[in-house]
């Protein structure tokens, strides 16, 4: 049976190796063209024998990943939709910005949260991604680009710290030294709230960056956003990002969606600022991107501008994100559903029936 390539250890690789009669060496060679030079099959790994290369193609898979689509905003943002063999589907986005990419990367297909605003939970979790799928988006991605990205960070479809395993076992080869080599300090990782999760993360002693979508200062508005089933209570997510900070150095960004009159009010703002500086934390306002039927929609840029004032007036650090690309399904989770609905029209009962869902 195949295995997938860019999640084989070392130790296995030379041991594979050695049963086919290939020197050590090549081990080397091989990570080097995986993991540095993104190469998609043996084919392009031009300095190994057509021997070892028949070889590698019986034992091993190189991607599972296929890209299906692709939508290029404007302003350079390319949004990727990968099929993977059993016709699951999951969106990945490449984010210019002067001078630097980014990679949004995501670690379900479908999301176990279901925040009511957000496209990423519409039809509930299909399943888990393994981490070679993980890491086929991350290679997809530098294939298309070119080049290894300046950060990353995972803030696309699903709750990385509900798949943890997979998802750690993705993001240390992403950042060990023998393997793609990034710095732990360029990559964020983004998390609805999922207190056990943060905990286990902050423990795991790396300097990752980590984002927590708050969304509300109150328990009562969460809970008209967020659904109660994995959803935690302000003071838990609080002493959560607290733990964060005191066990890695590094300061939590708070991440706010601003859904018009639901948590963008000058006493929401001061309210949020108080759970801000008691865990001393940075916070990412953002502005809804409207999700088909939800109900919801973004305040006005006044209201936005207003909210920030607040927050900065209370001495607390605030970006507002830039909205990317704008003129294409850019928004977490809209490109996939997308892809699902004309899939619907094409094939009159398929919707959502992706194989998780069958």
């Amino acid at each position: 049976m195949k295995i997938p390539l860019n999640t084989l250890p070392g130790t296995e690789l030379a041991a594979w190796l050695k049963s086919v009669g290939q020197p050590a060496y090549r081990s080397t060679q091989i990570f080097d063209w995986t993991y540095r030079k993104f190469a998609d099959s043996p084919d392009e790994m031009k300095n190994l024998p057509a021997d070892l290369k028949a070889e590698l193609v019986k034992s091993f898979i190189f991607r599972q990943g296929r890209e299906t689509r692709q939508e290029k905003a404007a302003d350079g943002t390319n949004k990727l939709l990968l099929e993977f063999t059993d016709g699951a589907c999951v969106e990945c986005v490449i984010i210019p910005s002067v001078e630097r990419f980014t990679f949004c990367l995501s670690s379900q297909i479908g999301c176990p949260v279901g925040c009511f605003f957000c496209a990423s939970g519409t039809g509930g979790l299909v399943r888990n991604l393994d981490a070679s799928e993980i890491l086929d988006e991350f290679f997809v991605c530098c294939r298309k680009l070119g080049q290894l990205p300046d950060n990353i960070v995972f803030m696309g479809t699903g709750e990385p710290l509900m798949n943890y395993s997979n998802f750690m076992s993705a993001l240390n080869i992403i950042c060990g030294e023998k393997q793609v080599g990034m710095s732990p300090r360029r990559i964020t990782v983004s998390t609805s709230g999922f207190v056990p999760g943060i905990m286990k993360f902050a423990k795991e002693g790396k300097p990752w960056n980590l984002a927590v979508s708050l969304h509300s200062p109150t328990d009562e508005g969460r809970a008209r956003l967020i659904p109660d089933k994995h959803r935690y209570s302000i003071k838990e997510i609080s002493d959560a990002c607290r733990f964060y900070f005191n066990e890695t150095g590094r300061i939590v960004t708070i991440e706010y969606t601003l859904v018009k009159g639901l948590n963008d009010s000058r006493d929401d703002a001061l309210k949020l600022a108080d759970i801000v500086s008691s865990c001393s934390a940075k916070v990412n306002l953002i502005p809804l991107n409207a999700v088909e039927k939800s109900g919801f929609s973004r305040p006005d840029r006044s209201k936005i501008a207003e909210f920030e004032s607040t927050l900065t007036g209370k001495g607390v650090p605030v970006t507002v994100r830039i909205e990317k690309g704008d003129n294409i399904n850019a928004a977490c989770g809209q490109l996939r559903i997308s892809h699902l609905k004309e899939d619907a029209q094409k094939n009159p009962g398929s919707e959502n029936q992706e194989p998780g869902n069958l």
